[in-house]
This record gives C-alpha cells, sequence and structure tokens, in this order.
C-alpha cells in the first residue's frame, strides 16, 4: 500500500546521505524522522524529528518506529540484531543489510548470484593467511570483513613476504584476501526496485578513486565501459531480486577483460550517484523514497546530454565561492563543520 504525503519517514543514519533523502522526502510531501547517536548529524538539520541514541538501543529504537510509518537506512554498517524491534517497517530488509556488511558473505552471496568477483579468500588467522598468499599470489589487497569504506581497514601485499605486517596493519581483524584486477575502468550501477519486483535502473556511472575515496564520476561512462553494459545491469537486476530489495541498490564494477567484475555491492543510495540530482529525471533519492514508500518509481534517465559530479573532500569545501561562479555548476554542501582530510564535505554537478 502506497505511504500517503504527510506520512513519516524514519531515516536510520544523519550523514549526508540521510540528509540528501530528507530533502528529497519533504518535496514529496513526507516528514522525516532522523535516528542517530551523534549530537547534531547534518541530517537532523533538515529533518521534522530527531532521536539521539544510540543504534543498539532496541527500547529507543521501539520508539522511533512507533512515530515512523516506514524505516530506511542511511549505510550498511548497523548492528542488524537490535533493528527486529522495528516491527516490519525496515525497507530494505535485514538480509541487504546482512549480506554488504560482511565482505565473505557479500562475496559468497555474489558467486550463487552468478556474478564474477577477484579470486579471492577468507582469512582469520596467520595460516589461513599464507593459505591465500600462496594461492592467490601477489599483489592482493586484504581487506577487513566488517566496517571498511573509503579505503580504511585495507592494505595492498605486494610481496608475499609483506603479507603478516599487511595482516598487522588492519589490526588482524577477519579479512579476505583479493587479487589484484587489471581493470580499463571503474563503474557502478545505481538501481531501485519496489516491493513488487519492478526495476529501474539509472544511467551507468564512470568512476575514479584517489586514496581509496571516490572523486569523479561521469555519464554517459564512455566507450571503456560501454561494453559491460547490458551485462553489469542484468547482474545488478539480478542482485536485487535476489535479495528482494526495495529501494536503492548500488553495486559498484571493474571493466576487466574478463568481464564485469564486482567489486562490491552497497544496499542503499550511493555517492556515485550524487549526479542524478540535477542530471537525471529523477534523483536517486527520489527513486529509493518513492520505492520504500510503495509509490511508483519515477524515470531514472539523463535530463540531458551528460553529467559529472566531484567530491569536495576536505579543504576543497573552502573554494565554494569559486564554484558559485562558475556556470552550470551546481553546488551542494553538506553542513558537516570541520573539513578534515579524507571528509566528505559536500560535491559540485556539472551538467553538459
Amino acid at each position: 500500500m502506497a505511504l500517503a504525503p504527510g506520512s513519516t519517514i524514519g531515516i536510520i543514519g544523519g550523514g549526508q546521505l540521510g540528509r540528501m533523502l530528507a530533502i528529497a522526502a519533504a518535496q514529496l510531501g513526507y516528514r522525516c524522522h532522523i535516528f542517530a547517536p551523534d549530537d547534531a548529524p547534518c541530517g537532523a538539520d533538515v529533518a521534522a524529528d530527531f532521536t539521539r541514541a544510540a543504534y543498539g538501543d532496541d527500547i529507543a529504537l521501539a520508539r522511533f518506529a512507533a512515530d515512523c510509518d516506514v524505516i530506511t537506512y542511511e549505510f550498511e554498517n548497523l548492528p542488524v540484531d537490535p533493528l527486529a524491534v522495528l516491527d516490519g517497517k525496515l525497507r530494505p530488509g535485514t538480509r541487504s543489510l546482512a549480506v554488504a556488511q560482511d565482505r565473505a558473505t557479500e562475496k559468497e552471496f555474489l558467486e550463487q548470484a552468478g556474478a564474477q568477483v577477484a579470486p579471492w579468500a577468507r582469512v582469520d588467522d596467520i595460516a589461513s593467511l599464507a593459505t591465500a598468499v600462496e594461492a592467490l599470489g601477489a599483489p592482493l589487497v586484504l581487506k577487513t570483513r566488517r566496517l571498511g569504506y573509503d579505503g580504511k581497514g585495507q592494505c595492498w601485499v605486494h610481496r608475499p613476504e609483506d603479507a603478516l605486517e599487511a595482516w598487522e596493519s588492519i589490526g588482524q581483524e577477519p579479512a579476505v584476501a583479493e587479487s589484484a584486477m587489471r581493470f580499463s575502468a571503474e563503474f557502478s550501477v545505481i538501481i531501485a526496485r519496489t516491493e513488487d519486483g519492478r526495476t529501474a535502473p539509472f544511467p551507468i556511472a564512470r568512476n575514479t578513486h584517489a586514496d581509496g575515496i571516490l572523486r569523479w564520476s561521469e555519464v554517459p561512462a564512455g566507450p571503456l565501459v560501454d561494453p559491460y553494459a547490458v551485462e553489469a545491469v542484468r547482474i545488478a537486476t539480478a542482485i536485487a531480486h535476489r535479495l528482494e530489495h526495495v529501494g536503492v541498490l548500488t553495486v559498484e564494477f571493474f571493466a576487466c577483460e574478463e568481464g564485469p567484475i564486482v567489486n562490491e555491492i552497497a544496499p542503499r543510495v550511493h555517492n556515485s550517484g550524487h549526479w542524478t540530482i540535477e542530471g537525471a529525471v529523477t534523483s536517486q533519492f527520489e527513486q529509493h523514497i518513492r520505492a520504500v514508500a510503495g509509490q511508483p518509481l519515477g524515470d531514472p534517465s539523463l535530463a540531458g546530454r551528460g553529467a559529472s559530479m566531484e567530491n569536495l573532500i576536505g579543504d576543497d569545501a573552502d573554494r565554494w565561492p569559486e564554484f558559485l561562479a562558475e556556470t552550470g555548476a551546481h553546488l551542494h554542501l553538506y553542513g558537516k563543520g570541520e573539513a578534515r582530510p579524507g571528509r566528505k564535505m559536500g560535491h559540485v554537478t556539472r551538467i553538459a
């Protein structure tokens, strides 16, 4: 049943993604209630209500659920068990969370869904580390199974003898080892799915990273990505259906000789889709709100000939007068306060 305007949508997490979801929801006439442990999350600045509590506080979560008609989340590193008190209101469900927040579980799921991933192995102790290095060879990358993002919780192993030091650098946490893949481009498929199984993929974005952080996304993705587009959308659609996902799902790919290789999934709106706010007929944020509210999906196609998105990292945001003076640039600042190195402070979208 579709959620009527005036209803309340709960958002777990109060960062920039929650902020942009709340803005999109308000445009459609919904109220938003942010739930986060922070003193003053930037998402709460644009929401009707804010609950400050730990993500594992089941009493606070139950009170939060009682005030909301449907609930979604802006990031995947949440404790799953306490979410049981949300009374069936959570969209997407906890299956998407459980798969995406553990890299080993994610890779097993992706292989079962028919996707190609880089050769990989579990690393739980020194013995399994040695086995992984022997099986995969070097170079390879070690990634913690949980809580890694924007290059955090990762370390490259360029020589087998460096493996132990690399594992120690990520805290000897349970990890996965992945073979280094030769690729010509990185790209992402962002797709929305409704509860009854309708899907709508956005145009594919080509992504450029630096120091593990996304710096640019460009649409159309161009000739290095075009040969992979049909298969990548097929894979993303299969993943969304297998998860019974409701809302926006992001699948990140490498363009390799072997075909499109899935790097990881994110069961939510994504940094590489920020261009859609001005660049698509329906933004990824509005599309997610439509899906979780049971409304028809909007048109995900390009609004013009193309778009690019530049992340503003750290003191990049201090250039805001320059961006405001630039013809055709659309500035988004997240209201996070202090600009720290590696912190996403905003983005600029440019429309072709």
